[in-house]
């Protein structure tokens, strides 16, 4: 559910922009003045998206292979807290980032274990589809092939505030016996598969308006430390495709 509690750039030729990220708003960029060390680069962005990726996955390797429920559940938690100091701090994403992105690796090896019990396959197959998803949506972006312009940008922003909804409500009902049927990765349901694929969809989307909000940074001359900023957004989408594609698989799964 932190992933849905959890870009208007009012600068030039990004004057009206919206992403479903929480971390990229609107107000993402405003007050950030500070240049003092530098600016915001493209090639910085990615070099501190590909460290804190590789802190995720050690942290992951070490609850997948030592299960731990209170471990995982601290990961959730802590980092779910930690992005909101970020979000609402955004100079401390240089040292919180990869905080950030250790905690997450706590939770993510917790919950691909237990998915890797029930279902034989299932996590290799979700790694594999997250970063070929991540390629080929970079690559559309890169080669105009997917333009994001205020249209598709407001129509992601819809889709994920909805989908935000539904699952602060299935949260909300899980206090009181459990969540939206459709919520659970055991539905096998043509509906409740269709309703995975949709926000799979959509999730993989808003990594297009993550690359289009992180280049508009570059571009506008941002501070150095908006580059950890950055990748900090784009792992929140990164994480969120990963457990929806988790679920989807799971789904599937259910159904032989």
């Amino acid at each position: 559910i932190s992933k849905y509690i959890i870009k208007e750039i009012n600068m030039r030729n990004h004057i009206s922009y919206r992403s479903g990220n929480p971390a990229l708003q609107t107000s993402t960029f405003k007050n950030s003045t500070d240049t003092t060390q530098g600016h915001m680069t493209l090639e910085g962005t990615i070099n501190k998206v590909s460290i804190s990726l590789l802190v995720l996955m050690f942290t992951a390797m070490y609850t997948w292979n030592n299960p731990s429920y209170p471990i995982m559940i601290f990961g959730a938690i802590g980092g779910f807290c930690v992005a909101l100091l970020t979000i609402f701090k955004k100079h401390l994403a240089t040292y919180t980032t990869l905080i950030y992105a250790a905690l997450e690796g706590l939770f993510l090896g917790g919950i691909s274990q237990y998915y890797a019990q029930q279902f034989d396959g299932i996590v290799g197959q979700a790694i594999f589809l997250t970063f070929a998803i991540f390629v080929a949506l970079l690559f559309a972006y890169k080669t105009k092939i997917i333009a994001p312009t205020e249209n598709f940008k407001l129509g992601v922003f819809a889709a994920t505030a909805g989908i935000g909804v539904l699952y602060l409500i299935s949260f909300i009902m899980s206090f009181f016996g459990s969540g939206l049927p459709i919520m659970n990765p055991m539905n096998s349901s043509l509906f409740s598969i269709g309703f995975s694929i949709f926000v799979v969809v959509i999730a993989s989307l808003n990594l297009v308006l993550d690359f289009d909000f992180i280049e508009a940074g570059a571009e506008n001359g941002a501070p150095k430390y908006m580059e950890w900023y950055g990748a900090f957004g784009l792992l929140i989408t990164l994480v969120w495709l990963y457990l929806e594609i988790l679920k989807l698989l799971a789904k599937l799964q259910s159904r032989r």
